[in-house]
């Protein structure tokens, strides 16, 4: 597993290394003694997995509010997507900083993503599917979000005639 320190305080791009032969492939998709080497302490808790029918689906800014925020491990098992993160701990150095990535079944990349780091993406396939790895349970009352849209933050999504956005992630408040 290769880690690329991100611009974000505590999150880092992991590309797996693949092996292959005659017969396929195999890669390390997650080692305990790995992440320690960069200072992650991560219990696996809960694994989800979000299916996306149609390119464009966008889906987002999400996170886990104290006291039981969440670590995630995001990678994309089938399609394509624009996987964001943006930093909303007030105490940091990279507040409100945001970071786009591509995550898909052919580039072998994965995202992890520290407590206090909103979570969210947009589609770039039909078909895609995300599989997560989780350092806390899914509490509904402490779930939450920002506006995918928040001037304050000013993601850029990729451009798409068709986003598909449900009206929780359109409601959120604005920062």
């Amino acid at each position: 597993m290769k880690f690329t320190k991100l611009e974000i305080e505590g999150a880092y791009l992991i590309e797996l290394e693949e092996h292959k032969d005659e017969r396929g492939s195999f890669a390390r998709q997650f080692c305990r003694n790995e992440l320690s080497k960069y200072g992650i302490d991560f219990d696996i808790k809960q694994c989800n997995i979000s299916k996306n029918y149609k390119k464009g689906v966008l889906r987002g800014m999400h996170f886990q509010k104290e006291p039981y925020p969440e670590i995630k491990m995001v990678s994309c098992f089938k399609g394509a997507v624009y996987d964001v993160i943006v930093d909303l701990r007030k105490n940091s150095k990279t507040y409100l900083k945001w970071i786009g990535t591509e995550l898909s079944e052919n580039n072998n990349k994965m995202l992890y993503i520290p407590q206090g780091v909103a979570h969210g993406f947009q589609t770039l396939a039909d078909d895609t599917v995300l599989y997560y790895q989780l350092g806390e349970f899914f509490i509904s009352e402490y779930y939450d979000g920002v506006r995918y849209d928040d001037p304050k933050i000013g993601i850029k999504w990729p451009e798409c005639e068709n986003k598909i956005i449900n009206e929780r992630d359109r409601n959120y408040k604005l920062l």
